[in-house]
């Protein structure tokens, strides 16, 4: 039997005000409220818990648990969204480059979407933690354009495209990426990569993530970094178990899972280097 999505539950999860219509402005509201009422969060993945992709489990966990997740649950649970709402939606995967050189080889590993909207191809992606898209962009090339933060623009070479932030006057790389549309089994061997490889600092780090009307919120590890638009950066370096907590659940609105070795996690966690 095939799950029954819940609109209603997640337009009322994430604030939505208005009826959802099949146009870019709903298509950019819907993305701003939902990166800053559903944080990215990585907590499965550091505590051995199998990350699933099957809509009902994402709806259960990021809509009625109150909880985050990582790109494939937050870009999976917004395809759902807008095809319930009647958008034509494919889904993309990219290689992220994010504080790596621009020819770094990296895996596949981030999910994205592609709508077509009002004559238009725009790009939306809900998944990308501390840099997460507030709105959707246009696919249009080296053309900056707003968002509900910064401007982003995509470049191409004609084959591959590149989304970038312009960040402290720096146009920065997020991923690369190709418009073929992908599989969903392709997300699925992507998704246990993520979470199982041992290398993968999802499960080595904890991070977390919130985007706002006018700030950042990021946690790596025991560093909570509040971003805000035109000043300078604050940071906060977390002592304890205790005190991830609190600004997990106070900053980041994430109700916390149940488990024997949460609290150990979290004070087996690397300070920040100096």
């Amino acid at each position: 039997m095939a799950h029954r999505f819940d609109l209603d539950g997640y337009v009322q999860r994430i604030g939505f005000v208005g009826e959802p219509r099949v146009d870019v402005a709903t298509l950019r509201a819907l993305a701003t409220a939902h990166i800053a009422a559903i944080p990215f969060e990585n907590l499965d993945p550091l505590l051995g818990t199998p990350v699933s992709l099957e809509l009902a489990a994402i709806e259960n966990k990021l809509v009625k648990n109150q909880r985050g997740g990582y790109c494939f649950e937050q870009n999976g649970l917004f395809i759902a969204v807008l095809k319930a709402i009647g958008f034509d939606v494919t889904g993309l995967i990219a290689r992220v480059l994010w504080n790596k050189p621009e020819d770094a080889e990296v895996a596949q590993s981030h999910m994205l979407l592609r709508v077509e909207v009002e004559g238009e191809s725009w790009l939306a992606d809900v998944g990308f933690g501390s840099m997460a898209l507030g709105g959707a962009l246009r696919l249009v090339v080296d053309e900056a354009q707003p968002t509900s933060l910064e401007p982003f623009r995509l470049v191409t070479d004609g084959v591959q495209w590149r989304t970038q932030a312009l960040v402290r006057d720096e146009w920065r790389t997020l991923y690369r990426f190709r418009l073929q549309p992908t599989e969903a089994i392709d997300y699925v061997v992507a998704n246990h990569f993520t979470s199982t490889y041992p290398e993968s600092h999802f499960l080595h780090s904890l991070i977390a993530a919130r985007t706002l009307a006018d700030r950042r919120l990021g946690l790596r590890n025991r560093e909570f970094v509040v971003h805000t638009l035109g000043q300078e950066s604050v940071r906060r370096t977390l002592q304890g178990a205790a005190e991830i907590k609190r600004v997990l659940e106070e900053q980041f609105g994430i109700r916390l899972p149940v488990s024997p070795v949460l609290d150990a996690k979290l004070d087996a966690l690397p300070m920040a280097e100096v």
